[in-house]
C-alpha cells in the first residue's frame, strides 16, 4: 500500500453518532473520527458498508472523471433523500452505518448483471456517460447475492480528453497528486469527500446544493495547490486503509464554496 502522510490539518468532521448536522473541523486526534485509521469507539458498533454499482458496459465504459462525479452525487443523494430521514424507510440503516466506520463499496455490473441491481431498492444516478446506483447501507457481510457476486477489484476508467478546468465558483473535490488509486477506489473517495462537505454545510447551502442538482466537480490538484488544501481548514479525507492505500492517506479535499474560511 502505498504512504502518504497528512500534514497536522488532516481535518475532515467529527460526526456525533446517529447526526447529520454540520458540526465543526475536530481535533485529528478526536477519538470518534469517521475516517481515523486508529481503532476507536466507532469498531465496536456493528458495521455496515454502503453499496455503490456502477455500470461499465465493454463496449461503451464511462470516461473516469464522469463515473468518479456520478458516484460523488449518488453518495449525496443517497444522504439527501426522504427515505434516508427521519423515519424513512432507509434512516435506520442509514443512522447505524453513520454510527460506524464510513465504508463505502464499488463495485461494476453490465448488461443482466445492471438489471438485476437495477431491481434492488436503490437510486440510480446518471452522468454524462456514467451511471451509478447507490443502494441502503447492508451490513459489512450481508451484501444482497446479486450485488455481493459483482466484481470490486480492477475497475480502470480513462478520460477520452483532460477534464476541463474546475469552476471555482463550484464545489469541487481535489483529488491528492501523491495517491494512485483504481477508478473503483477513487469513487468511493470522492463520495466520502462529498459526504464530508455535506456534513459541514448548514440547512440553507445543502437545500441550495440539492435544488441545483448537486453540481460539483472532481480534479485531481497540482502539488502545490494540495498542500494548499491541506491546510486551508476545508474537510479531508483520511483513507482508513482497508484496501489499496496505506492508513492514513489523505485522499481527497471537499472544497465547497460555502465551507471556504476567510
Amino acid at each position: 500500500m502505498q504512504a502518504n502522510p497528512c500534514t497536522n490539518a488532516d481535518a475532515g468532521p467529527d460526526l456525533p453518532p446517529g447526526r447529520l448536522e454540520p458540526v465543526t473541523t475536530p481535533d485529528p486526534s478526536s477519538a470518534t473520527h469517521p475516517f481515523r485509521p486508529e481503532e476507536t469507539a466507532r469498531d465496536a458498533a456493528p458495521q455496515f458498508v454502503l453499496p455503490l454499482v456502477a455500470r461499465i458496459e465493454k463496449a461503451a465504459p464511462p470516461a473516469r472523471t464522469d463515473a468518479l462525479e456520478t458516484a460523488a452525487r449518488a453518495v449525496l443523494v443517497m444522504l439527501s433523500d426522504d427515505r434516508s430521514l427521519g423515519d424513512g424507510e432507509w434512516a435506520r440503516a442509514m443512522r447505524d452505518w453513520q454510527d460506524a466506520r464510513i465504508r463505502k463499496v464499488v463495485r461494476r455490473a453490465r448488461g443482466a448483471e445492471w438489471r438485476r441491481a437495477e431491481a434492488l431498492p436503490g437510486i440510480t444516478v446518471t452522468g454524462k456517460s456514467a451511471e451509478v446506483r447507490v443502494f441502503p447501507p447492508v451490513p459489512l457481510d450481508g451484501w444482497p447475492k446479486e450485488l455481493a457476486r459483482l466484481q470490486v477489484s480492477g475497475t480502470e476508467l480513462d478520460d477520452p480528453e483532460p477534464p476541463v478546468a474546475a469552476d471555482p465558483s463550484a464545489p469541487v473535490l481535489w483529488l491528492s497528486p501523491d495517491v494512485e488509486m483504481s477508478a473503483g477506489k477513487a469513487m468511493a473517495q470522492a463520495g466520502h469527500g462529498a459526504q464530508l462537505a455535506w456534513w459541514e454545510l448548514g440547512d440553507e447551502d445543502r437545500a441550495a446544493w440539492r435544488e441545483s442538482g448537486f453540481p460539483l466537480a472532481v480534479r485531481t490538484a497540482e502539488p502545490a495547490r494540495w498542500r494548499a488544501l491541506t491546510v486551508s481548514g476545508l474537510p479531508v479525507v483520511r483513507d482508513a486503509g482497508f484496501t489499496e492505500i496505506a492508513p492514513g492517506s489523505c485522499t481527497v479535499v471537499a472544497d465547497h464554496p460555502a465551507l471556504r474560511r476567510g
